[in-house]
Formats: structure tokens, C-alpha cells, sequence
């Protein structure tokens, strides 16, 4: 994969393909979610097709804010077909994920070749988790102690299931190169 180039015509120009592929992205990540309301009654299951979709989104699009645009999709999908009681703040959600995943890939380029960083992405992404999940008991006004206590749960089921999405995306993007999807 080549590093980050930005598009002739200014920094918001992305051809329909790229375009295309960050929206089937979205898309993809906000059907898996629907699919994943079962209860399956383990914390933080749903980072898993969080993290891989918006990493995918990234490392297959040379393009800066390609998990942010995929993000900011998802989110609004999800607000738009009423997932979650967490309503207006599912956008929040997303795009604190998809924020970690682009700024991980401005300071390496070259991170959606390797295992470990892809994990280690995953995770950090998963860690937003605790940030969310602390706001909306914070604003429900769970007690601070108990908030803390429930949020660190909370995270620690996304980050592991975090790094599992990001373990998954270098194999998918090399399927997607060697198939002629992606260049």
C-alpha cells in the first residue's frame, strides 16, 4: 500500500470508488451491529465489527479522514434507524473510534500491514469505550464510584474485542490487493 496521498483538487475530493468503499463500509458496520443485538450478554461484543469496518475503511482508502467519513456514516445510520438507548450520542460513539484509527494511521502510515499495530489500534479504539460509557451513566447520574467500576467493564470487553477486529483486517486487506479490489 502506498503512504497517505491527498487528492488533486483539495483536501474533501475523493473519487467514487474511495467514496463508494467508505460508504459500503459504513454501511457494512451498521448491518453487522443490527445483527449483533442478540444478547449475547458479553460486554463490549459490538467493537468488533466497529473496530474491523472502520479500519478496514482506512486501510484500503488512501485517503487522511477515511474512518472519520465511515464513522460520521455509521453514526448517523445508527441515529437515523433508532439503535440503542444511547440515541443522538451513537455519532459520538463512532467517531470517537474512528478519530483514534485516523490519528494512528497519520503518525504510521504503514500500520495496516502489521498484526501487532493493527491490534494495538483495535484496542486503543476500544478503549473510547470507557469515555462513552462514562458519559451516559454519568449523565443518567450513576454514582461515581459505581460509574467508574462499570465503565472499566465495559472497556475491557471492548478492547479485547477491539484488538480481534484488528487482527482481522491486515488478512482481509491483503485478500482485497491480491483480488485487484483495492490498489
Amino acid at each position: 500500500m502506498n503512504p497517505v496521498v491527498e487528492p488533486a483538487g483539495g483536501l474533501f475530493r475523493l473519487s467514487l470508488k474511495d467514496a463508494l468503499f467508505i460508504g459500503f463500509c459504513a454501511v457494512f458496520a451498521v448491518l453487522a451491529r443490527m445483527m449483533l443485538r442478540l444478547h449475547l450478554h458479553i460486554s463490549g461484543h459490538a467493537m468488533l465489527v466497529t473496530a474491523f469496518f472502520l479500519l478496514l475503511a482506512r486501510g484500503s482508502v488512501r485517503y487522511r479522514f477515511a474512518a472519520s467519513f465511515a464513522g460520521l456514516l455509521a453514526g448517523s445510520a445508527s441515529i437515523f434507524l433508532g439503535f440503542a438507548k444511547s440515541g443522538p450520542f451513537m455519532l459520538v460513539k463512532y467517531l470517537a473510534v474512528a478519530l483514534v484509527i485516523d490519528l494512528a494511521g497519520l503518525l504510521m502510515p504503514n500500520l495496516f500491514r502489521n498484526y501487532f499495530w493493527c491490534a494495538l489500534v483495535g484496542g486503543s479504539a476500544g478503549a473510547t469505550k470507557f469515555f462513552t460509557a462514562y458519559s451516559v451513566n454519568f449523565l443518567a447520574g450513576m454514582d461515581r464510584t459505581v460509574n467508574f467500576q462499570a465503565s472499566l467493564l465495559e472497556a475491557a470487553g471492548a478492547i479485547l474485542f477491539g484488538v480481534l477486529g484488528g487482527l482481522l483486517v491486515p488478512v482481509v486487506l491483503r485478500r482485497l490487493h491480491a483480488y485487484g479490489v483495492i490498489s
